[in-house]
């Protein structure tokens, strides 16, 4: 099993974090793994993404081409990724920011309005991501949470994990599962 996945959105988003957090957790699942992240000078409101794979093998190139999972906050990102991904891929997309797009249909889509059910929108986007992909477990990313936010960062812990679980709610509700 090979899964690739584009991340993409504005700075201040998650996004890195969000690709971070899914790398990580299949590093620790036993997988091979590769995150490259790609931002411009801007640290907030300009974009950004990241190209995460992980694999039962090791892998040859971080280089995505036509990613099997595509992840996007923002109208620019979706318009610019899309035509990338591959033919019966995945497409999560923050439908309260991204009002009315245009989508391919040999794709399966799954909506999630991520930033109005939480301020943390990347957090909740992972839990739509567990939901769906069932390729990473809930308990790894509470883990990993717990070993990535520390010291002063901790106090996020809840918030995050909230945000995780109203992911994984909404789209089981929706049964886009």
């Amino acid at each position: 099993m090979k899964t690739k996945t584009i991340i993409a959105g504005f700075g201040g988003q998650g996004v890195l974090f969000l690709g971070d957090l899914i790398a990580y957790c299949a590093m620790k699942e036993g997988k091979y793994v590769t995150w490259v992240p790609s931002y411009g000078p801007e640290s907030r409101g300009g974009t950004c993404n990241c190209q995460v794979i992980y694999a039962d093998t090791p892998i040859g190139s971080p280089a995505i081409v036509h990613p099997d999972i595509l992840i996007v906050f923002n109208v620019p990102s979706l318009y610019k990724f899309l035509p990338r991904l591959k033919n019966k891929g995945i497409l999560f997309y923050d439908s309260f920011l991204i009002k009315e797009p245009s989508l391919r249909k040999d794709i399966k889509v799954i909506e999630v309005p991520a930033f109005q059910l939480s301020k943390m929108g990347n957090m909740v986007m992972m839990g739509a991501f567990i939901a769906v992909t069932k390729q990473i477990k809930l308990r790894t990313v509470y883990e990993t949470l717990e070993e990535k936010l520390t010291g002063a960062k901790a106090k996020f812990i809840p918030i995050n994990k909230e945000a995780i679980e109203q992911g994984i709610k909404y789209v089981e509700q929706k049964k886009e599962v």
